[in-house]
């Protein structure tokens, strides 16, 4: 059983913030480069956003219709986004 306490879910978004923050910090450095890495970087970010977007509407609406509440819907809503600044903190530090 787990406890439901809200400081937990306080500081999943504190950390969800912290690490969209360094993902938008990386990919202003990668801009400010320029280039063909510059282009490529932005189409990614527009596309990568509609995805998360249309990802996380329907798992809230899932996590509604199968009961789990608005509690549920939220984490379901932050999954995707979670999942795409994880990947993005993970390919942009990558060495080359």
């Amino acid at each position: 059983m787990t406890v439901n306490n809200p400081w937990n879910a306080w500081l999943d978004a504190v950390n969800l913030c912290a690490a969209a923050q360094w993902v938008i910090a990386l990919r202003m450095m990668r801009l400010a480069g320029g280039g063909a890495a510059a282009m490529s970087e932005a189409q990614r970010m527009v596309l990568e956003k509609v995805v998360a977007g249309a990802q996380a509407q329907l798992g809230a609406g899932m996590a509604l219709a199968a009961g789990r509440g608005m509690a549920g819907a939220k984490r379901a809503a932050a999954k995707p986004y979670r999942r795409a600044i994880r990947a993005n903190r993970r390919r942009l530090t990558r060495r080359r």
